[in-house]
């Protein structure tokens, strides 16, 4: 057996997607589970209607399905394979201390394998942790919450440090993408972040909300102290009951945060892809435009 050949029998029996050359010589991704043509055979049926765009920091370029998952799957294996380097190997770690106020406290406590209760700048804040699918909605309705002085979004509930956005939205890391919202208990209460939390999220739809699916997508309230479980999971069996079947957001006790890239940061007030800033205005009811 050859070494292709050999590489070609790993690939497909792990099911990821796989990198091809097409009768015109060109380089795709498929996502079918299927092996590698013979040199100089051609190509037929279905297989390469769909090419899969890969380019970031830009969602909606790449199917809700595979966010990520063609190269950033191929960059874990040939590094397993391999060693690091080479044509796959596109990771590029967070600059923390390039982030604006919380990230860098976040980060500081993520790398010790900290969960903060308060925030270290301002003791008087206390922190809240949520998955709601795509961050950059669900931070937006948080910001205008009365009584939340900072927002972050990142990635929690996983193992791996240092989280990218490309290893999470490749489901290798076991993180979701989550907020991480900074309040005023004398001006906010935790059950009104509940009740946020609960506006905005379909509690039922597992892996995802709304055109977004998979393991990173997944919604829950984590908690940071005692006295919020003792809120939320009342709350979470009262939701269950009025909508009589259970629910598939995740009740748990937090993990440390790891903030994302400064670009999804506050993204939707800052302008979002199509560069039109909505409005993050306490009070304000106007439409969330998920993705800009």
């Amino acid at each position: 057996m050859t070494d292709l050949q050999s590489l070609q029998k790993i690939m497909k029996a792990i099911r990821i997607p796989i990198l091809v050359t097409t009768a015109t010589g060109a380089l795709a991704f498929s996502t079918r589970n299927v092996g590698l043509s013979r040199p100089n055979s051609s190509v037929t049926g279905s297989f390469f209607q769909k090419k899969h765009a890969f380019s970031l920091p830009n969602k909606r370029l790449i199917p809700r399905n595979d966010r990520g998952g063609g190269v950033n799957s191929l960059n874990m294996i040939f590094g397993n394979l391999f060693g690091s380097g080479g044509m796959f190997d596109t990771k590029k770690s967070i600059d923390y201390t390039a982030l604006d106020h919380p990230g860098p406290e976040l980060a500081t406590a993520a790398e010790e394998g900290k969960v903060l209760i308060e925030s270290s700048k301002d003791p008087s804040l206390r922190l809240a942790t949520f998955a709601g699918g795509c961050f950059w909605g669900f931070e937006l309705a948080y910001q205008r919450v009365p009584g939340v002085v900072h927002t972050a979004t990142g990635y929690t509930q996983g193992d791996e440090a240092e989280p990218t956005y490309q290893e999470v939205c490749a489901e290798g890391t076991g993180h979701t993408e989550a907020i991480m919202v900074y309040y005023d208990p004398k001006e906010c209460t935790y059950e009104s972040l509940l009740d946020t939390f609960f506006e905005r999220v379909d509690p039922t739809t597992i892996n995802g909300q709304g055109r977004d699916y998979g393991k990173h997508y997944r919604t829950g309230v984590y908690v940071h102290t005692a006295e919020q479980l003792a809120v939320a999971k009342p709350r979470f069996e009262q939701e269950q009951t009025k909508l009589g079947c259970k629910i598939a957001s995740e009740l748990k006790k937090t993990k440390p945060f790891w903030p994302a890239e400064k670009y999804h940061q506050q993204y939707l007030e800052k302008g979002g892809r199509l560069g039109e800033p909505q409005s993050a205005e306490k009070g304000s009811t106007d439409t969330i435009r998920c993705y800009g």
